[in-house]
């Protein structure tokens, strides 16, 4: 009831809910002002308005990759687009969503199910003949400039992935997009070259955290939020946004998790979705792999709570086997990374621009793609997290880390961390603006770490951010960054 509530209030000024409501009003035979401030007197009718609205109200999940697609349509040198990214963040979602709304009609073919169509290809690849054929199969018609023709689970249909290049050379007027996790698009390519060049890629993710914000009814939160980041002024509902953070901690953002969520304000159910997420990759591991690889791949993504529970959170091989070597893992770790189901954090060897050019390729650490299913692969207790009262416990403090690797490859930053040849360790490093930015990351408002000072003598640091439960702020070229604002750096 307090998601619809949050709605209500987000989306009282739209006039599709305006006029939504105003049925429902008619319904109930009551006046136009009466439902605008819910008074005692009409609580019952208000009530019922709220009702209906649990039962009619369409979910729709807003997501930020939707301005790249639109971008894409209106780009003039546009080429077929892939659209990579973990399983179950969102891509069908997503593009069916764009195809209604900025398309005559859609196309949609599920390459995994359209048996058919699959078989045409795999002998033929001319983008005429191919549209000749859906269009005779599907029973719909393909208009050049009006049509949005989707691939999904490309990944199965290695010809069809072939044929891109194809319809960018000889047919560049056709809008078409494919979706794919990076589990097959990434490592499935032996009988088949990828269309190098002839294509455009997007990669999607998770929601982030001003996602959740959106899709919980908390939109204008989130305006607020990114408003006191740029102006370094304490957030009056500081509070209630970190609660809703640590809510995001548990859910993650996958949108199956979020929608349950929103749906029924569980954390079981929740962990329910979760589980079955795990499930399917785990499934796509033993598919996508032959069944050596599948089994190190499995035991590396299961060491990744232990490896972040070190004090030292370096990777290390030893730790998913005893004797394990980067030769025998190292190709795991490569699936992973590739199929966005984990996050890889390099070390740089110095905090000097560019710092792409002082990676350590060796040493990295390796976080999950989703801070809520390694809430639920790590097993902590959800009141840890939810508690209000600080604790000294480490892992959690790790655990923050990995959402702020998620939010800041959300955003397509290059995640680094640096270390010195003594003990000093800062978070993450980005260069942004032309500038080395030291960033610290803490799971609580205790903040006494030392090493951010380190790096900012050793490379004359303009400024540094600290990302804790702290309130904004700024002093002694410290920017405080409030948890729940990471999406704005």
């Amino acid at each position: 009831m307090q998601i619809i509530l949050n709605l209500i209030s987000e989306f009282l000024n739209s006039q599709l809910l305006r006029n939504f409501i105003a049925e429902v009003v008619a319904q109930y035979g009551c006046q136009q002002n009466d439902y605008n401030v819910p008074k005692n007197q009409n609580i019952l009718i208000f009530q019922n308005i709220l009702v209906c609205l649990q039962s009619k109200f369409v979910f729709i999940m807003k997501r930020k990759i939707l301005s790249s697609l639109i971008e894409w349509k209106n780009s003039e040198d546009r080429k077929p687009l892939i659209l990579n990214g973990a399983r179950q963040v969102g891509k069908t979602y997503i593009l069916e969503k764009f195809g209604e709304e900025y398309f005559e009609n859609v196309v949609y073919l599920n390459m995994e199910i359209e048996g058919a169509i699959a078989g045409f290809i795999e002998k033929e690849l001319s983008p005429a003949k191919i549209i000749q054929y859906i269009e005779t199969v599907k029973r719909q018609e393909i208009t050049p400039e009006k049509t949005l023709i989707i691939f999904d689970e490309i990944q199965t249909s290695e010809r069809t992935l072939t044929s891109l290049k194809y319809f960018c050379e000889q047919k560049p007027e056709y809008y078409v997009v494919a979706a794919g996790s990076l589990l097959g698009v990434a490592i499935n390519r032996e009988k088949y070259s990828f269309p190098v060049g002839k294509v455009n890629e997007l990669t999607m993710y998770p929601l982030d955290f001003e996602e959740f914000l959106w899709a919980s009814g908390f939109g204008k939160l989130a305006e607020e939020i990114k408003i006191h980041f740029a102006d370094n002024k304490e957030l009056p509902e500081h509070e209630v946004a970190l609660e809703l953070y640590q809510k995001y901690f548990i859910v993650g953002g996958m949108p199956a998790a979020v929608k349950t969520f929103i749906d029924k304000d569980s954390y079981l159910k929740v962990q329910t979705v979760q589980n079955n997420i795990l499930n399917e990759y785990v499934a796509d591991m033993a598919k996508y792999a032959n069944a050596t690889t599948s089994i190190k791949i499995r035991a590396c993504y299961d060491s990744i709570p232990a490896q972040l529970a070190k004090e030292n959170a370096k990777f290390q091989y030893k730790i998913v086997q005893r004797g394990g070597t980067a030769t025998i893992f190292g190709e795991a770790i490569e699936w992973l990374n590739l199929a966005n189901i984990t996050l890889k954090c390099q070390r740089l060897e110095h905090g000097f621009i560019p710092i792409n050019a002082y990676v350590d390729l060796i040493n990295f650490k390796l976080y999950m793609g989703d801070i809520g299913i390694l809430t639920l692969r790590s097993e902590i207790p959800l009141q840890t997290i939810l508690s209000t009262i600080e604790t000294d416990n480490t892992f959690l403090g790790a655990m923050t880390e990995n959402y702020v690797a998620q939010c800041f490859k959300t955003k397509n930053y290059r995640l680094a961390y640096w270390q010195s040849e003594g003990k000093a360790e800062v978070d993450f490093v980005l260069q942004l603006d032309g500038k080395v930015v030291p960033i610290e990351v803490k799971k609580g408002r205790r903040n006494r770490a030392k090493s951010l000072g380190v790096f900012m003598e050793k490379y004359k640091s303009e400024y540094a951010i600290r990302i804790s439960k702290k309130n904004f702020g700024f002093e002694n070229k410290i920017k405080s960054v409030p948890l729940y604002a990471v999406f704005c750096i």
